[in-house]
C-alpha cells in the first residue's frame, strides 16, 4: 500500500515510518519544511493548519496514518481544525482509510489536551471515510524526554497515587501497521504497555538508569486530568499489549555472550548492509523535531 504519514518527524512518526517500510509499504511523509526524498520515503511539503500542500499529499494514497498532534501546549490547532482539513481533502481524493492515533482515556477523561483528542476522534468518525482510531498509553520515549527536562533539579516532587502504563513507540508503530493492513474498522482500539506502575516506580527506575540521586518528596498533583489518572481512567486492559516494560526500556538486559564459533558463523560481513548504517534507509527517513508538537520548556 501507499501510506501517507502525518507527524512523520515526531516521537511516534520516527518509529512509524521505518515500521511501514519494513512491512513493504510505500511511504509518503508530510512535512512542514521542504526536503528532498530520503531513502525510500516520498517527502511532501504541507501544512495541516493552513491546508497548503495537503491536497497534493493525500492524492493517490491507499491509507493515511494521522499521527500529527498539537501536543499538550498546542491548543488543539492540529488535532481539531488540522484533522478536519485532512479529512475533507482525503474524502475529496477518495482515500479509503484514515487512521488516527489518539490517547487512552480520551473518551473517559476529556480534560485538557485529551479533550482535543476526543474532538479529533469525532471529526474522523464523522468524516465519511473508512476509519480506525488507535488510542495509546504514554510512550516510553516521551516520558523519558519529559523526565530529562527535570534532570537539573535537586528535588523531584512525586505523586505516587498516579498510575502509568508506558508503551514503546516501536510496538505502537507495529500495531498501527497491523491495523492499516487490516483495513478500516470503524472503531476505536486501545493499546497499552505490559505493566502498570506508579509515579514513584516510574521516577525511581529512571533515576537508577541515569545514575542520579534526587530527593523525591510525596505530593498530590491537582486538576481533573490527574484525578482521572488517579482513578485509572488512562489505563487499559485491551489486548494485545506491548511487551517492553519501562524497566527494560531504560535498563535493557545485556545480549548473551556468543562463543567464537557461533560469532564467526553469524556475524555480518564488513560489506553487509547491517554493518553500514549510512546505507540503512531506516536511519535516514525522519528528522529530529516533534512533528506538530511545540517544544516546551520544563
Amino acid at each position: 500500500m501507499r501510506i501517507l504519514v502525518t507527524g512523520a518527524t515526531g516521537t511516534l512518526g520516527s518509529a512509524m515510518v521505518p515500521a511501514l517500510l519494513r512491512a513493504g509499504h510505500e511511504v509518503r511523509a508530510l512535512s512542514r519544511s521542504r526536503r528532498d526524498g530520503s531513502g525510500n520515503v516520498d517527502w511532501r511539503w504541507g501544512d495541516l493548519i493552513s491546508g497548503d500542500g495537503v491536497a497534493e499529499a493525500v492524492r493517490d494514497v491507499d491509507a493515511i496514518a494521522h499521527l500529527a498532534t498539537s501536543g499538550r501546549k498546542g491548543r488543539g490547532a492540529v488535532d481539531i481544525p488540522g484533522t478536519r482539513t485532512l479529512a475533507i481533502l482525503a474524502r475529496e481524493a477518495g482515500v479509503p482509510h484514515l487512521l488516527l492515533t489518539s490517547v487512552v482515556g480520551a473518551d473517559r477523561a476529556p480534560h485538557g489536551y485529551l479533550k482535543h483528542k476526543l474532538e479529533a476522534e469525532g471529526v474522523v468518525a464523522a468524516s465519511g471515510l473508512g476509519w480506525t482510531i488507535l488510542r495509546a498509553t504514554p510512550f516510553h520515549q516521551w516520558l523519558h524526554a519529559r523526565l530529562r527536562g527535570y534532570r537539573s533539579l535537586p528535588v523531584l516532587p512525586v505523586d505516587r497515587s498516579l498510575r502509568w502504563q508506558p508503551v514503546h513507540t516501536g510496538e505502537v508503530a507495529a500495531r498501527v501497521a497491523e491495523l492499516l493492513a487490516a483495513g478500516p474498522t470503524g472503531t476505536a482500539v486501545d493499546f497499552g504497555g505490559p505493566q502498570v506502575i506508579d509515579t514513584g516506580e516510574l521516577v525511581g527506575t529512571w533515576l537508577r538508569a541515569e545514575g542520579l540521586r534526587r530527593l523525591c518528596p510525596s505530593v498530590r498533583y491537582p486538576g481533573r486530568l490527574h484525578a482521572a489518572q488517579r482513578a485509572g481512567a488512562l489505563l487499559t486492559d485491551a489486548m494485545p499489549k506491548g511487551g517492553i516494560t519501562w524497566h527494560d526500556y531504560l535498563l535493557p538486559r545485556p545480549a548473551p555472550a556468543l562463543d567464537d564459533d557461533f560469532a564467526s558463523e553469524h556475524t555480518a560481513s564488513p560489506t553487509s548492509p547491517a554493518t553500514q548504517p549510512e546505507n540503512d534507509p531506516d536511519l535516514h527517513v525522519y528528522g529530529g523535531d516533534e512533528g506538530y508538537e511545540r517544544p516546551t520548556r520544563s
